[in-house]
């Protein structure tokens, strides 16, 4: 005799999501894998048997696409192959195994670090408060007890971190994680000097768009054209007047290119010209040589005289306004 059990009880039934699903992984994984996650959890409630082709009719996705979010759940240990099978690991195990197996040497030492600095403890509070409405997952608090190490960062620097990751709708780890570096690179600790590279980077934010209003450049700066600008401002400690001199010489070019500009400047800085002034004044005595020269070979009719006085860069400087 066989029982079969009344199809309207799957009507009724649940499919139970755990929270560390989504303080862990709903944030970083793309939607389409959350969708097969989602689809696998319910069917493994009933140790069902589906075929690839059968499981992208029933979840309207491509085979490529399952198969790339198999082997994306597989990396982060969701699922684990068994033979031509998968098993479906516990989230909540997972999680639990991060912390304590085997970073329990670190889970003790963020705790007594808590406990020893306070100023710390309450600005994690504050950043579980604010940014995770008081439900931050216990692994954040071993990652930003290491970013304290690690970037040195004082409480005001390591929140703002979390707000502006906040702001820009990327508060995951690898995100967070790599803001952090890139604050740490430029020699961020404190506030104050996270505030000056804030103003330093609307400074060089507003010198590019400048610098695209005086080139008539509707479309965005490339990579290579940012890298560029980047160099005359951080490296040369170049001022847009400056850049700006750069920018007029190009009126006689038909298509002037930042390459063409950049060799000016770079020309200006290996001359150890500091200011817009040292500039104009190494143009208007180069001018001047060039007239003198130009002068005394009309005189002499001499048309091979020795020009070796005459930079290599005269094309960037026969247009003197």
């Amino acid at each position: 005799m066989k029982i079969e059990q009344n199809d309207l009880s799957m009507l009724f039934s649940y499919t139970l999501l755990p929270d560390a699903f989504f303080t862990e992984y709903i944030s970083q994984a793309p939607g389409d894998y959350i969708k097969v996650y989602l689809y696998l959890l319910f069917l493994s409630k009933y140790n069902k048997d589906i075929k690839l082709n059968d499981l992208s009719k029933k979840i309207a996705l491509p085979i490529k696409v399952i198969q790339e979010a198999i082997g994306y759940w597989e990396e982060n240990n969701v699922l684990i192959k068994k033979g031509t099978d998968y098993i479906l690991n516990s989230v909540q195990e997972i999680e639990l195994n991060k912390l304590y197996s085997p970073k329990i040497t670190i889970s003790k030492e963020t705790v007594q670090n808590m406990q020893k600095d306070k100023s710390r403890s309450n600005a994690i509070d504050h950043i579980n408060t604010e940014f995770f409405q008081g439900i931050m997952s216990p692994s954040w608090y071993s990652d930003i007890d290491l970013w304290f190490k690690k970037y040195d960062f004082d409480e005001e620097v390591m929140i703002a971190l979390f707000r502006y990751c906040f702001d820009k709708s990327a508060l995951h780890r690898n995100y967070v994680k790599t803001v952090a570096e890139a604050w740490y690179n430029n020699h961020i600790k404190t506030f104050s000097e996270l505030d000056e590279y804030f103003e330093n980077q609307e400074k060089v934010k507003k010198i590019k768009k400048d610098i695209c209003k005086k080139l008539g450049l509707t479309r965005s700066l490339t990579q290579y054209e940012e890298a560029y600008i980047e160099k005359w401002l951080q490296e040369y400690h170049y001022g847009f007047d400056i850049i700006e001199i750069a920018l007029k010489k190009t009126t006689s070019k038909t298509n002037p290119n930042f390459d063409y500009i950049d060799k000016m400047i770079s020309d200006w800085y290996d001359r150890k010209l500091l200011n817009s002034e040292d500039v104009k004044k190494y143009l208007l005595d180069f001018k001047n040589k060039s007239k003198q020269i130009k002068d005394l070979e009309k005189k002499t009719n001499y048309q091979k005289y020795d020009q070796r006085n005459i930079t290599d860069f005269d094309s960037f400087y026969a247009n003197n306004e």
